[in-house]
C-alpha cells in the first residue's frame, strides 16, 4: 500500500508530478514530430490484396486519402482465430477510424491468413474495419512481421529493427503497425512502421491502465500478456 498522507500533502506531490508530466508531453510532443520527419521510401513493388470485393492494390487501399496506417495483425493462415493479444489492440479500432478519415487518413488491418477466415473472425469480435489479407503477396515478409521457413531453418530473422531468432517465440508471424503515403502523382512511400512496445500507444485500455494503482499488473511473468483473452472469452464480467 502506497504512503497515506493528508489532503494538503497529496495536492503538493501531485504538482510536482505534474511538472514532470508536462515535461514528458512537450518530449512526446518532438518526438511525434522527429516520427513525421523520418525520410521516406518508395514502394515500387506491387502488392496485391484480398478483401470483401476482390481484389486491391496497396494504392487502392488509401480509399481516396493521402495517408494510410496499416495494423499489422498476427493472424497465421493455419489459424483458426486472430492473435488473443492483436484482438486486444483491433478492438480500440472501430470507434476511431470515422475520426481519421477526417483528417485524411485511412486505417486498416493486414494479415496472412486468406480472407475467408478474417471475415469469419472479424463477424464473431463484432468489428467492422476494413481487414484485408496478404495471403499471395510478400507483403507480411518485407515490412518484417512474418518470417520465411528458411528464416526458422537458420534461427535468425528481422524485427524490430534488430536480429531476432523466431523459434525463441514460436510464431512465424509478429505485430506492429506501418505508414503510408500517397502523392498527388500517385507514386506511395513508406514513412514509418513500429513493432512490439512500440505500439503500446495505440492500445487506448493499456493507457488506462497505466493510471491506476495496480498498474498493468503484468510483472513476473513470461508472457506479459498472460491474461488476456478475446473479448468473448473472458469467463466472468470482471475477467
Amino acid at each position: 500500500m502506497n504512503k497515506i498522507v493528508s489532503e494538503e500533502e497529496w495536492l503538493e506531490a501531485r504538482k510536482a508530478l505534474l511538472k514532470k508530466e508536462k515535461e514528458f508531453t512537450t518530449s512526446r510532443d518532438q518526438l511525434s514530430q522527429q516520427q513525421r520527419d523520418l525520410p521516406w521510401v518508395a514502394v515500387n513493388k506491387e502488392y496485391v490484396f484480398e478483401e470483401q470485393n476482390g481484389k486491391q492494390t496497396l494504392s487502392e487501399l488509401f480509399d481516396g486519402r493521402s495517408q494510410l496506417i496499416v495494423y499489422h495483425f498476427m493472424f497465421d493462415p493455419t489459424w483458426e482465430a486472430g492473435c488473443p493479444s492483436c484482438s486486444f489492440w483491433a478492438d480500440n479500432f472501430n470507434g476511431i477510424i470515422m475520426h481519421l478519415n477526417h483528417r485524411d487518413v485511412t486505417m486498416i488491418a493486414v494479415s496472412r491468413a486468406p480472407y475467408s477466415k478474417l471475415a469469419e473472425y472479424q463477424k464473431r469480435m463484432g468489428w467492422d474495419f476494413k481487414w484485408v489479407s496478404s495471403y499471395d503477396t510478400d507483403f507480411n515478409f518485407d515490412y518484417h512481421v512474418s518470417f520465411t521457413q528458411d528464416e526458422f531453418a537458420k534461427n535468425e530473422a528481422f524485427y524490430n529493427y534488430l536480429a531476432y531468432a523466431p523459434r525463441k517465440v514460436n510464431t512465424a508471424d509478429r505485430e506492429g503497425v506501418s505508414v503510408f503515403y500517397k502523392d498527388p502523382a500517385g507514386r506511395v512511400f513508406h514513412t514509418y512502421s513500429a513493432y512490439a512496445r512500440g505500439i503500446d500507444m495505440l492500445n487506448v485500455a493499456y493507457n488506462y491502465l497505466d493510471l491506476v494503482p495496480k498498474g498493468r499488473d503484468e510483472a513476473g511473468h513470461d508472457f506479459p500478456q498472460f491474461w488476456v483473452r478475446r473479448h468473448d472469452e473472458y469467463n466472468d464480467k470482471r475477467g
